[in-house]
Formats: C-alpha cells, structure tokens, sequence
C-alpha cells in the first residue's frame, strides 16, 4: 500500500508538472486574439460590443483589415490569460470564434552555414519532405570505401559495418568516396556547422568493399550485401558499378530483396546508352544523374537499368558550384567540404528518400520503388530514357507514402516518429490538457485507495473503468488522427466527461452542463443495484471528484459563468457532492 501511496504521488506531481511546462507542448505562439462575430448582428451591436471590450480590458480592438470588415473580423492584443476570460464570458455566443491569432513562419532550411551551397536539396523537395519525417528508425547501409567519422557526422549514428577489403570490423574510410556519399545520405542536419543530409535521423552502416584505389571485387560486394540483409539495414546504396554480370552477385541481391531491403545503385559515369552492374540486376533501383538544371549530367548512363533520376551534379569551374557538396576527407585523411560529381552523388539521394519512405511506415522494397517512381516529376518525350520514371522528388514521396502506409507497419512508423502519438499529442495544449489528466487520475487513485476499506479488494475493471472515464477520458483514443477528416468526434472521444463542452471547439473550457454531480448521480441511481456495473458507477463519481476539484485550482474557465470566483465556487461544490454521492454508495450493498 505504501509503494501505491507513492505512485499516485508521482502521478499528481507528474500531471501538476507537465500542465505547467509549456516545453512539453506543442503549442502555438501568438501575441494577439481573432474575434469573430456573428453575421446575424447588427454593425451597431457589434461596434458597442468591440467598445465594452476595450474598456473593460484596456485594449485596443480593431478590424484586421479593410477587407474583414464585412466578416466582422476583429483582433486585439492579448495571450492566454485574456483569452481564457473572453471564452468565458457571455462574448461567446456572440461570437463565431475567438482564437488564438497564431504567428506562422516559412517552413525553415536547416541552419547549416553551407545549406544554400546544396542546390541539390533544393531541386528534390526535401524541406517539405522533413516537415513529415526525417529517416528515424532506419539503417543505410553504405557499400563503398567506408565512412571517416568528419565533423559533419558526429551527431550522425553508424551501426557496426565490416572492413572486407582487410577483413577487420573498423570500415574506415581511406578514399574520401564513401564519406561523401554517406554525407548526402544523413549528414548531421541543423548542427549550425557544415551541410545536411537527406535522411539525416537515419542510422548509418559501413562496408568496406572498395580499396584506397577505388576498385573491389564482386565477391566482396556480395558478401556485405548479405551481411547489410542479415544485420537489419533498410536501405543499401551502392554507388559503384562495373561490366560484366555476376551470379554471386545477382543471388545476394536476390537475397536482401527477399529480406525486405531496398537496394539503390548508380547507374554509371561512361555517358553510354545502358546502366552498368549492379544498376542493371532485378530489384535493384538504378540511378541516372541530373545537372544543376535538371538536365541529364553529360556523363551520366543512361537506357536501359535506369529507375529514376536524381542530381549528381556538373563541375563547370573550379569552385565546384554545380558538384555535390558534402563533408569528406582528402587522401590524407584530412576533414575537407568538397563538391564532386557522379551517379555516385545521384545514388545516395534516392537512397536517402527511400529512408524516408520506409520511416512512413512503408517495409516492401517493391512498394518504395513503386513510390519513388510514382512520385517523380515525369519527363515526356523521354524516349531514350535518361530519366526512368522521371526526377526524385523527396515530398511527393513522402505524401504518398503517408497516404500508402496503413496497417501495422503504417502504425508502427506514426508511434516511431512521434508524428500522430508522439509528446506533441500527449501533451497538447488543445483541447484535451494531458497533465491535468495525469493529476486528475492520480487524485481519483488517491481518494479509491484511501476508502480501501469500503471498495472491493483487489480493485475490480468496472471500478478502474469508472475512475479512468470520469478523470482522464480514454487515452488512448485521443492520440488517434487522420489526415483530412473531422476531428471533433476523436476529440470528444478523447474528453472526460466534463471536458465534452469545449471539445466539439478545441477549447479547455468546461461546460457547467456536464461538469457537475448529475451525470455520476444518475449513474449511481442507475447502476446501484447491479453487483459489478454499481463499481464503475462509484469509480466515475470519484474519478468526475477528482477532475472538477482538481479544475477548481486550476481552472481552465466555465462557460456562462464569467466571475473566476463564482465559478471555482460552482465546481467546488459539485465536486464535494460527487465525493458524498460516490461514499454513500460505496457504503451501500448491492441488492
């Protein structure tokens, strides 16, 4: 009973805490309200309507601009304090909304010193493509000439790789090649130092298959595709390539497709009418390269083996402005910036976007290729195909493969990044405050255990079902979201009982309707009789005790009720009578 006692301690504490940290929210900012007023007023009504505003509040109420005068569309200063007391006064049902004036912003590049260097980012989407997610949760495995840890990568993780040019673990990078490509897969992103990478949350993976010379062997490349497979990575780049076609090969490939990863190769730099191995083998996504136009790169291969096309960049001075830009390391094994060119550039985009795309929730490597080539910017008239099924575009992707990604890996993905059920829909500060939830069952567990003696032992479901309905609502239905359909009803879902009269609104206040006595009385009246269902009666008034005493300090505001005083009086006094209600019954047998 002591360690009880403790956690439902934490758990008040715990809610208390996160009600008052904002840091935990994902809450807008705005330093100013929008009132709407009804179209049925008059503009007399409203113009002393906006004047008692000003006075009574000290504030200056204006229009927001010639063109709302026809909406009756108003705005003054204020934040949440004003906010909270015009929800509650009688303005409401004057009123369409009153809201929040939210301050929104372009969507930010990264703040990267040497970003605007990568037009190469730019010409994919990627900005809108990292609204929706970054790669968290998956593996790139790069086999190439490994990967040097440059100051770019630090914040980046690499996973345990191999060394199969010197049969060693250590996958160090002694070329410069397979950093570069590495960079443009998940280079550390938003550091202030450097560049970004496209998948920059994603995990990477060394293999060490090409000598500080460049060249390796087919045997080597198929034994880390294998080894990629068998230690979980999603993704394989392969920026390399050669002639002559392998069976050792194209069974290692046979292999990790079977495994459920999505292999990307280059297609080759020899400016010739076919993509070279291993581009050219069956489920394997072969990439062509673009210019810093979008034109097919002189040396770029082209015809048959290529899937799609990406930027791989053209040096046209010294500068290196139309290259690929990303943190590497020179023969010597010193940290430099440097821009090459190459389908090996083009390669480690579409691998970077196809991390994205399995972070959505999307695991057959036949259904990201199908995405990524859906989603490509198409290029009519391509006959010779320079192009596959056009040019990456990391957005469109990510759409897609959000609107593709039911089922459970779909689900999976959403808990992983935290897009529908992560801390930002736990912790709203909407229309459903989950650290005054978290105090509100905590309270109810504190007042259910100190009537031990009058509850059944050990606690029964109907009870606990009670206690969760009346303080907190249903969890978990309240993290449940659709892209484009109604809110209100998760939303009503998601509320306790007296939280229904401003969850159709997406507000906090409360509804003096439903935050009362009546609705736990009639359930007791209800429910007295019947042996199980009297307990989640009794757990509903207790949980309801908790949750209006628990508003009363708080207070989120009563609508209709506008003096704070007369309203903390007025869930005050509900929430002693519900205690009452909720003992009584408790003392009473079941008949």
């Amino acid at each position: 009973m002591k360690k009880l006692f403790l956690l439902v301690l934490f758990l008040v504490g715990l809610g208390f805490a996160i009600a008052n940290f904002p840091g935990l929210s994902a809450q807008g900012k705005y330093s100013s309200i929008v009132l709407d007023f009804r179209e049925s007023l008059s503009t007399s009504d409203i113009e002393q309507r906006v004047d008692a505003i000003a006075t009574q509040y000290s504030v200056e109420v204006d229009y927001n601009s010639e063109f709302s005068k026809s909406d009756h569309i108003f705005v003054l200063k204020g934040q949440e304090e004003l906010l909270n007391k015009l929800r509650a006064s009688d303005l409401k049902e004057l009123t369409e909304f009153i809201e929040p004036n939210y301050l929104y912003q372009a969507s930010r590049a990264p703040n990267d010193p040497d970003y605007s260097k990568q037009w190469n980012m730019r010409s994919i989407n990627v900005e809108s493509a990292w609204e929706r997610t970054r790669g968290r949760g998956t593996t790139v495995a790069v086999i190439d000439t490994g990967i040097s840890t440059v100051p770019d990568l630090k914040q980046t993780r690499l996973v345990p790789g191999y060394d199969f040019v010197n049969d060693r673990a250590s996958a160090d990078d002694d070329h410069g090649h397979g950093t570069h490509v590495a960079g443009t897969v998940a280079q550390s992103t938003n550091n202030g130092f450097g560049v970004s990478g496209i998948a920059y949350e994603a995990q990477l993976m060394p293999l060490k298959v090409l000598s500080r010379q460049g060249g390796g062997t087919v045997s080597d490349i198929a034994e880390a595709i294998r080894f990629a497979a068998d230690h979980k990575a999603d993704v394989i780049n392969m920026s390399l390539g050669g002639g002559g076609e392998s069976k050792l090969m194209r069974e290692a490939i046979e292999y990790a497709h079977k495994k459920g990863v999505v292999i990307v190769a280059a297609a080759g730099n020899a400016g010739r009418n076919a993509a070279e191995y291993p581009a050219r083998y069956p489920h394997v996504i072969g990439v062509s390269a673009l210019d810093s136009v979008g034109n097919k790169a002189p040396y770029s291969n082209f015809g048959a083996g290529v899937d799609i096309a990406a930027p791989g960049g053209s040096i046209q001075d010294r500068n290196g402005t139309g290259g690929i830009l990303q943190n590497t390391i020179t023969p010597q094994g010193d940290s430099v910036f440097a821009a090459f060119q190459g389908t090996s550039m083009a390669a480690p985009h579409v691998a970077g976007v196809a991390a994205l795309i399995r972070s959505s929730g999307i695991q057959n490597p036949d259904q990201v290729e199908k995405i990524l080539q859906q989603s490509a910017l198409p290029s009519p008239g391509d006959s010779a195909n320079h192009f596959g099924a056009g040019k990456l575009d990391a957005a469109a992707a990510v759409v897609l493969s959000a609107q593709k990604s039911f089922g459970l890996g779909g689900l999976l993905a959403w808990l992983r990044n935290g897009l529908f059920f992560g801390s930002r829909i736990w912790f709203d500060a909407g229309a459903i405050n989950w650290g005054l939830k978290l105090g509100t069952l905590g309270l109810a567990c504190l007042i259910a255990w100190s009537w031990r003696s009058l509850l059944p032992s050990p606690w029964n479901s109907s009870l606990l079902m009670g206690l969760n309905l009346g303080s907190v609502g249903f969890f978990l239905l309240r993290g449940l979201y659709f892209v484009d359909l109604p809110q209100w009803p998760l939303r009503v879902l998601g509320s306790s009982i007296p939280e229904l009269g401003g969850a159709l609104q997406g507000t906090i206040v409360l509804n003096p309707l439903f935050a009362n006595a009546l609705i736990p009385l009639f359930l007791i009246a209800l429910l007295l009789s019947h042996p199980q269902w009297k307990w989640f009666a009794i757990g509903s008034a207790i949980g309801v005790t908790a949750c209006l005493a628990v508003s009363a300090v708080v207070f989120p505001g009563v609508l209709w009720i506008s003096n704070p005083i007369l309203a903390r009086g007025y869930l005050g006094v509900n929430a002693l009578f519900c205690f009452a209600v909720a003992r009584l019954a408790a003392k009473s047998p079941a008949s």
